[in-house]
């Protein structure tokens, strides 16, 4: 077997006291040593010492391929760490991996909480909103933070969002002789000499938050009042069934409602739409419920907009389905995609008809109502049909 000529270590506060006799071995056999400034100097990496370049990039290190080198990170450096992006680009024998302690596995045993029923974030260089699908009136999760100051614009951030009675742990440089955990309430906070490295443990005091079912308020959302109303939706997403991971094409997104939720369901959507306008309040939506990494908006018409996307594991046509657009997605997905095709038209529902005939799939015919004031009593007051298609291409 050939030795890996990359090894990845992971480090904590303590230093090379908490390494092992090997992980201390492969440092004095480097060649080079990559990592944080703050790794480096915890090592003494000395002339070997090679600083992350900014913005981020493992390129470096793979320049290097074939002399002895190790990369220095965080903790466990595949939990929100460079061994992913890494082991990625490697094949499995060149390298091998020393993990110590998590930040959070260090945080949750300061404050004896389950880890498994966290939610783990690194905000480093993500918005806060990434924490907007986790809030809710009990929850509890753990941030790594950029910076000192970041930890104060993180309690501003959960007073706006009305969580400024949440108890916030503010920890820096867990595991090591700088070790100091601060509490406060978030719209408490005055702390000005928080440092880094700091992590922040919220126990959450506050509203609801977003369900975990799909069919989110309308409210929920920006939009012009072109949107897939809340019982259609959830009737939708239960059709089109995601799963983590598979990836959405939404055609004719509107306000990107089916997109985003499909997103919290932890799947990743590429949303269509021609309208400017409408594109706009897709990538706002995204924004606003922390699913924009995970949410792609594509400004155009389909077909021709689909050219070159990833191939999808389901299909939503929620607007401007026509013969056209319904002949070319039949010619390019592959076998086993979910399609979905809601129409209100009686043009669309006569095509939806057709289709159904020729390929099989479930027809089914959507009708809805609410009670509203009928005088000085009440009735049922209709909402338009619609017609939905589904199929397995």
């Amino acid at each position: 077997m050939v030795e890996p000529w990359l090894v990845i270590i992971g480090i904590g506060e303590d230093s090379m006291a908490g390494l092992s006799a090997s992980c201390q071995a492969e440092l004095a056999r480097a060649e080079l040593i990559f990592g944080g400034p703050r790794h480096l100097a915890l090592v003494e990496a000395d002339d070997r010492g090679r600083a992350w370049p900014v913005p981020f990039s493992v390129d470096p290190v793979l320049a290097e391929r074939g002399r002895k080198v190790v990369v220095l990170a965080s903790g466990d450096p595949f939990w929100f760490g460079a061994g992913s992006c890494l082991a990625d680009r490697l094949d499995p024998g060149e390298w091998v991996s020393y993990p110590a302690p998590s930040t959070f596995s260090l945080a949750a045993n300061r404050l004896g909480w389950r880890l498994e029923q966290i939610a783990c974030l690194g905000l480093h260089a993500a918005p806060f909103e990434r924490l907007s699908p986790v809030l809710q009136a009990n929850g509890r999760a753990i941030c790594l933070l950029r910076d000192g100051p970041t930890a104060g614009d993180l309690a501003q951030w959960l007073i706006g969002r009305g969580y400024g009675t949440s108890t916030l742990h503010v920890m820096e440089a867990l595991g090591g002789p700088r070790e100091r955990i601060l509490t406060v309430l978030a719209e408490d906070f005055a702390f000005t000499d928080v440092t880094a490295p700091v992590a922040v443990a919220i126990a959450m005091s506050g509203p609801q938050g977003l369900s975990r079912t799909s069919g989110l308020p309308d409210s929920t959302f920006l939009h012009d009042g072109q949107i897939t109303k809340r019982p259609i939706r959830a009737l939708t997403l239960s059709t089109l069934a995601p799963r983590p991971g598979e990836i959405l094409w939404d055609i004719g997104a509107g306000s990107g409602s089916i997109s985003a939720e499909w997103c919290l369901a932890g799947g990743q959507a590429i949303a269509i739409e021609r309208r400017a306008d409408r594109a706009e309040n897709i990538r706002a939506n995204a924004k606003a419920l922390g699913v924009d990494h995970l949410l792609h908006v594509v400004d155009g018409a389909a077909p021709d907009a689909l050219e070159g996307l990833p191939a999808p594991n389901a299909v939503f046509i929620g607007g401007g389905g026509n013969a056209v657009l319904l002949d070319h997605l039949w010619t390019v997905l592959r076998p086993g995609t979910r399609i979905v095709a809601n129409g209100v038209t009686l043009e669309t529902e006569a095509l939806l008809a057709l289709w159904h005939g020729q390929k099989g799939g479930e027809l089914m015919r959507i009708e809805l109502a609410k009670a509203a004031p009928l005088g000085s009593m009440r009735g049922w007051s209709p909402a338009r049909p619609v017609v939905q298609w589904s199929v397995t291409r």
